[in-house]
């Protein structure tokens, strides 16, 4: 369903934009279940009732991946598309069909009619959500006695890195300046990138320092508005996961950036009564930017912080990492910066606490009992 065709009533208190995603998202799930078996009703609603919209269109997909493989690659059901299964059929499911699945999804090819071949590569982070997926289906299944035994007990382990092992990318302080450098002044962008970096040089300043200062999520800075934001109070409301809001106070540097910005460069939406009439940041063609736009926009500058090409920039995610490393190295509380990025888990906010540059040879320097 295009937005377009969607007449938002709101009384939730929540902004169109992000009941409008809501929906949008609702139905792509519902235009999956429609693909798959009658008889998962009841797991489409635990599903509904238990993840988050996008966790439950990526379920949802996994779910119809398994049984389009089913049908495509095993002989265990008789049906020519996902929604013809049986339920008997899948009683006949076993652990070690459920494993060479998993085994298949590391590195598959899918050919398309006239067109190349695309292979797609999972890694371990993948395939252990595929196979969530696939046991939260099973066990549901089982439960509702449309299978005679849970089988997966059976499904293999799926080995993912403990999360201290894991080298936490991030900018360091320096490389933030020059990052902030580059968009002031286009030092470092292709001749190409200068002849839109002087349209939009004041709109990337601000999303930058957004990202660095309060270490936002891509898509809790993406559904900002103008009416997210009070600069009479200096300060702006965010919408987090599972619906929680949050009152962020606005430092000076934002609130400059952000009225050079409104003042300077936004102009007016392409339609200003349509959806994207109220969003703060918009592309040249006056909509709301996307996700992918901020994404691709954010490796640029960043990969001229780090003198690499483009390709190897860091996403918005990694400059979430940049502003709890900074924040944590100038002293400050990890409960403060659990509150501030609003972590469910201390122990996430413990990982950049202990990938803190020089921390131990602070600790020894205190312990020095023999002073010369």
């Amino acid at each position: 369903m295009d937005a377009r065709e969607i007449h938002i009533h709101n009384k939730s208190g929540k902004p169109d934009n992000i009941v409008l995603k809501e929906t949008l998202t609702e139905e792509r799930c519902a235009e999956i279940e429609r693909e798959l078996p009658s008889f998962l009703r009841g797991y489409f609603l635990y599903l509904k009732g238990n993840l988050l919209p996008l966790s439950r269109l990526a379920y949802l997909r996994d779910v119809r991946f398994f049984l389009s493989w089913l049908v495509r690659e095993t002989d265990i059901t008789q049906a020519d598309e996902p929604r013809g299964i049986k339920a008997g059929e899948l009683a006949e499911v076993q652990s070690v069909d459920v494993n060479i699945f998993l085994d298949y999804c590391r590195k598959y090819k899918v050919e398309k009619d006239g067109g190349p071949a695309t292979v797609y590569h999972n890694d371990n982070r993948s395939l252990a959500r595929k196979r969530s997926s696939v046991s939260i289906l099973f066990k549901y299944l089982y439960r509702d006695g449309l299978v005679p035994k849970n089988i997966t007990d059976g499904f293999d382990p799926i080995r993912l890195p403990h999360a201290g092992d894991k080298e936490i990318k991030h900018l360091e302080d320096d490389e933030v300046m020059v990052m902030l450098d580059a968009v002031s002044s286009g030092e470092g962008l292709t001749a190409k990138e200068k002849t839109y970096w002087v349209k939009t040089r004041l709109r990337d300043r601000a999303m930058l320092l957004l990202f660095v200062t309060y270490g936002l999520r891509l898509s809790e800075l993406h559904q900002l508005n103008l009416s997210s934001f009070h600069f009479g109070r200096g300060e702006f409301k965010i919408f987090r996961k599972r619906g929680k809001e949050a009152i962020m106070p606005l430092s000076e540097s934002v609130q400059r950036a952000l009225t050079a910005y409104i003042e300077g460069e936004r102009g007016v939406a392409a339609d200003p009564d349509g959806p994207d009439g109220d969003a703060l940041f918009l592309s040249l063609q006056g909509k709301r930017m996307t996700e992918r736009q901020i994404r691709e926009m954010v490796k640029k500058y960043t990969s001229i912080a780090l003198g690499t090409g483009r390709g190897a920039g860091y996403s918005p995610h990694k400059l979430r990492a940049t502003t709890a490393t900074s924040l944590i190295e100038r002293g400050n509380s990890i409960y403060d910066v659990q509150e501030l990025l609003n972590h469910d888990n201390i122990t996430t906010t413990q990982l950049y606490a202990a990938h803190r540059k020089g921390a131990k040879r602070e600790l020894i320097r205190d312990l020095e009992w023999d002073q010369a």
